[in-house]
């Protein structure tokens, strides 16, 4: 098969160029976190809205991800890239300049949409400009920016808001931004495109029911999960069932080729890709109740907290990178996340008020080591047997699963954490905790001493969920093969 005339040039240039766009863009979804209780303040809104400034750019970030890693092979990934980036970089400012709750979270629909626009066209350039050979190191810096910045994110949000407001976790975003678009033009290179036809009925069947899943996963908390939550899932499951369908159907141009599923590691690392992002968003959520109502800590320093999984990520990225190269998915997924279950056990059973810090320290150490080994070997898992006609498909799939993982980690954490703290804590109101008060973040951060033991039992077993999630991580790395008969079978 024909490569691109670009795959025999040395592609870090325009991997680097790539990557400092699209570090903005974990970094902001996870920066956000920490500035929602000023933002609920300043913009006099309850905890129900403030809550749809993330909800809303999960939204519009998961679901045209299929279609914008389409549309990269249709129109070329550089355009694309640029698109997006462009798109996200005007609406940071248009978020950085809200006045109004609605109008900060219109401009988070629009920053959503350009991130979802240029987070595949990153994997697919790796994919068609890098020999298979050479993938590994490739796919280690994409892994290792991805996961660094969705670590550090809450805590540049708690500098940036501690000194500058919460409008500064967006406005930084636009110098950045435009520093981005200027290296992409210069020195991202502009590869061949393919004629795909669009198929405008996948596309619509994919993002209705992924629309209605998400959105009803991130309602589901606050409507005290109604019967009209769970038909909206199924109406979405039913609308993914026919995508599906029409995929098979459709074989002349498919959004989704099935024939890509036939990679088995591709597969298998997408389900790994979904089960890691899960993890990681809903591991933060307690953790940062904990280090607050329990600890006493700051935001900021609440968010210190786990600046041990960065850091350690950052200084194994190098390491990780060579060893992916050389060594068969099975053991070095499968070792990441049986260290990821291990750390986040430990956490289940020692989130204590008397617990001293370095031990929950120690845990998110662990976690670093067990992520690196993580993040780094599936993306590059996932793209090293895949032919470069089907790049832009397979980098939308995995961006949707890794998108797919965080909205469930966020919605399946809210769901679990407000059962643990009802049973643990029946002297908190529900009022406080289901109706959107917005009163009900100063509850948990004023908790008297006397509720601080029982609220330390609620947080530390809402780190279970992770915890087992984490094992079905391990369960799909072993059945991953090695690279050769991996192959095999793509190619059959």
């Amino acid at each position: 098969m024909a490569r691109d005339r670009s795959t025999y040039r040395n592609p870090w240039t325009a991997l680097w160029a790539m990557m400092f766009g699209f570090f903005m863009i974990p970094v902001d979804a996870t920066a956000v976190v920490v500035a929602n209780p000023t933002i609920m303040a300043e913009l006099n809104t309850g905890y129900d809205m403030v809550m749809w400034v993330t909800s809303s750019y999960l939204l519009a970030y998961a679901v045209p991800l299929l279609v914008a890693g389409r549309l990269g092979d249709r129109f070329g990934p550089k355009n694309l890239y640029l698109i997006g980036l462009a798109v996200f970089t005007a609406a940071s400012l248009w978020c950085g300049l809200s006045n109004s709750i609605g109008m900060l979270i219109a401009a988070r629909v629009l920053q959503g949409i350009g991130a979802a626009l240029l987070t595949p066209q990153a994997l697919s350039m790796i994919t068609r400009t890098c020999p298979a050979e050479r993938r590994g190191a490739a796919q280690s810096v994409w892994g290792a920016v991805a996961a660094v910045a969705t670590l550090v994110g809450p805590m540049i949000g708690g500098v940036l808001v501690d000194n500058l407001g919460w409008q500064s976790i967006f406005l930084i975003n636009v110098p950045i931004g435009i520093v981005g678009l200027a290296l992409a033009v210069r020195l991202v290179p502009a590869l061949p495109t393919r004629p795909h036809r669009f198929g405008f009925v996948g596309a619509v069947l994919s993002g209705v029911g992924v629309f209605c899943v998400v959105f009803a996963l991130q309602q589901g908390p606050a409507s005290s999960w109604a019967p009209w939550i769970w038909v909206t899932i199924a109406a979405g499951a039913g609308f993914v069932a026919a995508f599906f369908y029409w995929q098979s159907v459709d074989t002349r141009d498919p959004l989704i080729p099935l024939e890509i599923f036939r990679d088995r590691n591709f597969t298998l690392a997408s389900v790994g890709v979904l089960v890691a992002s899960f993890v990681t968003t809903a591991m933060v959520v307690p953790t940062m109740f904990y280090a607050q109502a329990v600890c006493g800590l700051s935001p900021l320093r609440s968010a210190l907290v786990i600046a041990p999984i960065p850091i350690v990520g950052g200084l194994l990225a190098p390491v990780v990178g060579r060893i992916v190269d050389r060594s068969q998915p099975r053991r070095v997924i499968g070792c990441g996340f049986s260290v990821l279950a291990s750390a986040l056990i430990w956490l289940a059973f020692d989130m204590a008020p008397t617990t001293p810090m370095w031990r929950i320290v120690a845990a998110f150490t662990a976690m670093g080591v067990g992520l690196a080994f993580i993040w780094i070997p599936l993306a590059a898992t996932s793209a090293r047997n895949l032919p470069t006609r089907q790049a832009g498909a397979g980098s939308g799939i995995y961006s949707a699963a890794q998108q797919l993982g965080a909205v469930l980690g966020s919605a399946g954490l809210a769901a679990f954490m407000t059962s643990r703290v009802s049973r643990e804590m029946p002297t908190i109101p529900d009022s406080a905790q289901h109706t959107g008060s917005p009163h009900g973040p100063d509850v948990i951060a004023q908790l008297p001493d006397s509720l601080r033991e029982s609220f330390s039992v609620a947080m530390s077993q809402s780190m279970m969920l992770p915890a087992i999630v984490a094992v079905c991580g391990v369960v799909a790395a072993l059945f991953m093969v090695n690279h050769a008969t991996s192959a095999a079978a793509a190619n059959r």
